[in-house]
């Protein structure tokens, strides 16, 4: 299944804003999302193709929404990227466990993240 429409979740507007463009310059849908609270409502609604999860923020942080949207049947088929600062291979593992298929540690390369979309695209 190819990935057209992204919900990106992070509760910095620079950083919302850069992976909107980043994406959005290849063609993707952006749908974007400030908070874990806010990431679970729009993957229900819009059951986007790919999520991109920060982890650290106010509220619900990311693995707490990663995990409650790995879990849920209606979006627990949409694949999770986790986009953050928190670089400790335990956060990473940590992240994988909640049901993240990826781990990026900011600031984030496009080249990279943009590999890793077409991983998925081609995988499913």
């Amino acid at each position: 299944m190819p990935v057209k429409k992204i919900l990106v979740v992070d509760d910095s507007p620079t950083d919302r804003q850069y992976m909107l463009e980043t994406l959005a310059r290849k063609g993707y849908q952006v749908v974007t999302a400030e908070n874990g609270e806010d990431a679970i409502v729009k993957a229900k609604a819009e059951l986007p193709d790919l999520i991109l999860m920060d982890v650290v923020m106010p509220g619900l942080n990311g693995y707490q929404a990663t995990r409650q949207i790995t879990r849920d049947d209606a979006t627990k088929h949409i694949p999770v990227i986790m986009c953050t600062s928190k670089g400790a291979d335990t956060d990473k593992i940590w992240g994988l466990r909640q049901g993240a298929n990826d781990y990026l540690v900011k600031p984030v390369d496009a080249a990279q993240l943009l590999a890793k979309i077409a991983q998925l695209s081609a995988a499913h």
